[in-house]
């Protein structure tokens, strides 16, 4: 089967999802799927040398002109390049109702917690791991899901558990939860979607 859904990813920072994504497609973890096209945020973003790197054509949309001439600028990146899958990968900006309904289950978030805990509207980076400390739990996780216009409300793909350990600060836990859940489902989470979406085009 030659033909592949054709993959987004939406970034904002570092990159390390989208180099998890990366290293899975060519490790053939994913295979019903190929990454053709990064866009981020952030002129800055370090996702974007990684997407250089790996030969992915990479793209930056800025918010200076509100929220609709943002989002109709990646609707024309994303129907230009013909995107089938939009993954959000570390992407900080909220998209409206308008975006993702257009979108309906063809974007896919990974958000570090076991949702319904911890996430929602301000829930990102360690604010995250900071909560899950403070309220005392002994599980965590990270969460992929599809994207709605609810944040973090769309309906779950899959979740991986991470155990708290004794003297976790956020940053710790933040690591260990990229490590042994984030970067382990989204590759996972990716290849099943890809899959379905190659299923319902035949």
């Amino acid at each position: 089967m030659s033909e592949k859904t054709r993959i987004a990813v939406l970034v904002s920072g570092g990159g390390t999802n989208l180099q998890a994504l990366i290293d899975a497609e060519k490790s053939g973890i994913i295979k019903s799927g190929e990454i053709v096209l990064v866009i981020s945020n952030k002129k800055d973003a370090y996702a974007l040398e990684r997407a250089k790197n790996n030969g992915i054509k990479a793209e930056v949309v800025l918010k200076d002109n509100g929220q609709e001439d943002f989002e109709s600028k990646i609707i024309a990146l994303l129907e230009n390049n013909k995107i089938d899958l939009i993954v959000l990968a570390g992407f900080l900006s909220i998209l409206s109702a308008n975006f993702t309904r257009r979108f309906d289950k063809r974007i896919i978030n990974v958000h570090p917690s076991l949702i319904p805990s911890f996430c929602g509207a301000g829930f990102y980076g360690l604010k995250v791991h900071e909560a899950a400390l403070s309220y005392g739990v002994k599980v965590t996780g990270a969460t992929v899901h599809f994207v709605n216009e609810v944040p973090d409300g769309g309906e779950i793909i899959m979740q991986k558990a991470v155990y708290i350990q004794d003297g976790d600060d956020a940053k710790t836990l933040q690591k260990r939860v990229m490590e042994e859940a984030e970067w382990q489902i989204l590759p996972l989470a990716c290849e099943k979607v890809s899959k379905k979406i190659l299923e319902e085009k035949k």
